[in-house]
């Protein structure tokens, strides 16, 4: 793999970037931003300039100059109608993710920024007379690609249907290393992959397409350290016209203050461990309860396919907690073989699909803001990458 490849992945309170340099991860960091810095600003979107600032100013400081980047790759923010696969940062996309349509989250800051920076690669090539392929944003498995079945979308209520909302970038990565491990030279399985962390989301894979998931950042599966998943309904309704709460305060009761939060004030399940082991028994059931509502959600899962699946992935940074882990593994091995892969794989997702862009061995999907639209850009396998700017029919970039 040749090229030099620039990751980023923006969260709530963080920014994490990935170099890569012909394959090798070169420097990885976690920038962490304040919660004075983040108050600063009235709506997340409002950050992306401080946020690419301080990815510039980190980028210097460690010599890395706007000469020594050929891509940039985002993780994909909130955006839709979308299918899988690899996404050029467009004009439409900076539109849907600046004004939140699709949701309102701080990954929606890792396009536009990544967008910036490919710009001022350009610019500085430009004033320095550097003959070279246009430096692209692009982002990959966006979270809101939609391939579930047609009955998984429906929900209780016309109003109500069942969306994929998930952790696309590290589900799909942790498939791909499965097959890579079990020597697999095409996606033919049927896997359950749960990630956990501050979030939860619990996918049905099945040849390469994501046939059924909860709509992690919309109210729907486990509960988490931070969230109260899935809620019945008439509390829930109750809660909203109880007049304690605004519309604000009851989502951020459900996302970002619930689970663990809501219970214990923490949403640090170590922190819990430790209570637990000290003889806590709130603590000691609570973790009992969040395994048990993953397990519950994998073994939904496997009836979509009626029980056939080959493996089940655990995944995410809490997959690092064995405790946890065995918890899942004791009540869903009845299923299919259980495996771990720890931590989160998004930075290194990006490179690999960076990687993919450069070589040429992948084509480029086109984002409409209003509808689907098939047509790619393709690949030129004469110089082994993009054909620059290449238009298809429908908009331009």
């Amino acid at each position: 793999m040749k090229g030099r490849v620039l990751a980023i992945n923006t969260g709530s309170t963080s920014t994490k970037i990935g170099y890569y340099v012909d394959g090798v991860p070169a420097l990885v960091r976690t920038l962490a931003h304040s919660a004075e810095e983040i108050g600063r600003y009235e709506e997340v979107m409002d950050q992306d300039a401080m946020r690419r600032d301080d990815v510039m100013s980190f980028l210097s400081q460690e010599g890395i100059g706007l000469d020594a980047i050929d891509i940039v790759m985002a993780r994909g923010g909130l955006f839709s109608p979308v299918v899988t696969g690899i996404y050029r940062v467009n004009k439409d996309m900076r539109e849907v993710l600046l004004s939140c349509r699709d949701g309102i989250h701080a990954c929606n800051l890792s396009a536009v920024i990544a967008d910036d920076i490919a710009g001022l690669v350009n610019t500085w090539r430009k004033e320095h007379g550097v003959t070279a392929p246009p430096c692209g944003a692009f982002v990959a498995d966006p979270p809101m690609a939609d391939e579930m079945l047609p009955e998984c979308r429906v929900g209780g209520l016309p109003e109500f249907p069942r969306r994929a909302f998930f952790h696309a970038l590290n589900s799909r990565a942790t498939v791909r290393k499965y097959l890579q491990d079990h020597g697999h030279d095409r996606n033919d399985v049927t896997a359950i992959v749960a990630h956990m962390g501050g979030g939860v989301t619990v996918t049905l894979h099945r040849n390469g397409e994501v046939i059924d998931t909860n709509n992690g950042l919309g109210g729907d599966g486990p509960f988490t350290p931070e969230r109260a998943g899935s809620c019945p309904a008439f509390p829930l309704v109750e809660m909203c016209f109880s007049g304690r709460y605004t519309e604000a305060e009851v989502k951020k009761r459900v996302l970002g203050k619930g689970g663990a939060m809501a219970f214990f004030g923490t949403n640090d399940l170590r922190e819990l461990e430790r209570r637990a082991a000290a003889g806590d028994a709130s603590c000691e059931v609570w973790l009992q309860a969040f395994g048990l509502n993953v397990a519950k959600y994998i073994a939904s899962l496997a009836v979509t396919v009626e029980g056939k699946i080959d493996v089940i992935l655990l995944t995410g940074g809490i997959a690092r907690d064995n405790r946890i882990v065995e918890d899942i593994r004791r009540r869903t091995s009845f299923i299919a073989p259980v495996e771990v892969y720890a931590g989160e794989n998004e930075l290194d997702s990006l490179a690999e699909n960076g990687y993919r862009i450069l070589a040429g061995v992948v084509d480029i999907h086109r984002y409409d803001k209003d509808r689907l639209i098939p047509d790619v850009e393709r690949k030129d396998p004469s110089v082994g990458g993009l054909f620059p700017e290449q238009v298809t029919a429908g908009k331009e970039a």
